[in-house]
């Protein structure tokens, strides 16, 4: 199934004019509003609990059947344009039956956090936000205008997208909830209590100090030391960078990341307000610098890590191997030796022929516990 998805759906010209624009918004659309149905069918399962509170059911639905709308326009327009119109008749199908479980309600009364759920709905939301951003954004400044937007491997990381969105409760079970069970009367409430009296915008820049150097050092480990390294490769394999290819992240590599990351935090005691501002502005800053974007920010560049920065840190080129590992401050690659930033762009990505990563998720995840031959 996989290889026909990517024989098919990978490396895909989308020159206007031929029908195949339409046929990815249609199927694109007309699969999200299929998933965004099921969200509205069954809240208790799909929906994330923190969320609920947030949502209200008459705008979600507008919103719900806007994509429908557009889906099915979308597909009746592939089917006129396209010599093949299996694509557009399967986005306007999928509208129609998203309009059917559209009916549904999401007014759900909250729930015990602890109870078994899969955040659809986050995968959704974010996928949508973030393409309706980051995509024409490549468009109209890429670094390279040759990159196709379903370029080669897309699928593999919208599928690492899907898993790190959906499995959040998962990925929570083994990052958070130890930290807080085996600390949680080991530290000292009035120095917590200190620091989250602080003004907002002063926690915010210590939460960027205090966690950006521990992810220096854990991603720095995950370069240098060999067996960490088979989990770290699988995200340097991507061989073209785009948002999407943030996502493409080992789960011993995302729990490793999320641990050293909450750490500081539960211990120090910042505000929730801080940490949610942190997360939400981390994980958009994390995602941009990936990008397929030109930008090289003179000045600020050294100041924080830029889609330039980070890009050097993805090349195979010999001489940024094992450059560039500060998430957000490039202050601490000057510190300790490890900046690299030429005049010039990074040229190539991917891994060396030392190291040869597999394609697919489940290769993937397989790769860095199989014995070198």
């Amino acid at each position: 199934m996989t290889d026909y998805l990517r024989e098919r759906f990978e490396d895909v010209d989308l020159t206007p004019g031929q029908g195949k624009i339409s046929a990815t918004v249609a199927v694109g659309l007309g699969l999200l509003s299929l998933l965004g149905g099921f969200c509205f069918l069954f809240p208790n399962l799909l929906t994330t609990p923190e969320f609920r509170a947030f949502y209200s059911a008459d705008v979600l639905r507008m919103v719900l059947f806007a994509g429908i709308a557009i889906a099915f326009c979308a597909g009746f327009i592939s089917v006129w344009r396209h010599q093949d119109p299996r694509y557009g008749l399967a986005g306007m199908i999928m509208a129609c039956m998203a309009a059917l479980l559209g009916s549904g309600r999401i007014d759900v009364p909250p729930v015990d956090g602890r109870s078994l759920y899969a955040g659809l709905d986050y995968f959704i939301l974010t996928l949508l936000v973030l393409a309706l951003v980051f995509i024409p954004m490549e468009r109209i400044y890429p670094k390279d205008p040759e990159q196709r937007v379903l370029r080669r491997g897309w699928i593999t990381d919208m599928k690492y997208f899907l898993f790190s969105h959906v499995g959040l409760q998962l990925i929570s079970f083994f990052t958070v909830i130890p930290i807080q069970v085996f600390l949680h009367d080991k530290v000292d409430i009035g120095f917590q209590q200190a620091i989250a009296s602080q003004p907002l915008w002063l926690q915010f820049i210590e939460i960027l100090i205090v966690v950006d150097l521990g992810s220096y050092w854990i991603h720095r480990a995950f370069h240098e030391v060999p067996w960490l390294w088979k989990f770290h490769a699988v995200h340097h394999s991507t061989q073209q960078m785009d948002w999407l290819a943030s996502s493409r992240l080992h789960l011993v590599e995302i729990v490793a990341n999320r641990f050293v990351g909450y750490l500081p935090i539960f211990i120090l005691g910042f505000s929730p307000s801080a940490v949610y501002a942190y997360l939400v502005f981390i994980s958009f800053h994390a995602i941009f610098i990936h990008a397929n974007v030109r930008f090289r920010f003179p000045l600020l560049r050294w100041v924080i890590a830029t889609p330039e920065f980070h890009h050097w840190h993805h090349s195979s080129e010999d001489e940024a191997v094992d450059k560039n590992y500060a998430a957000f401050l490039p202050l601490y690659d000057k510190l300790f030796g490890t900046l690299h930033m030429p005049d010039k762009l990074a040229a190539r990505y991917g891994t060396r022929a030392s190291t040869q990563v597999p394609e697919g998720v489940v290769q993937q995840f397989t790769f860095p516990f199989r014995r070198s031959s």
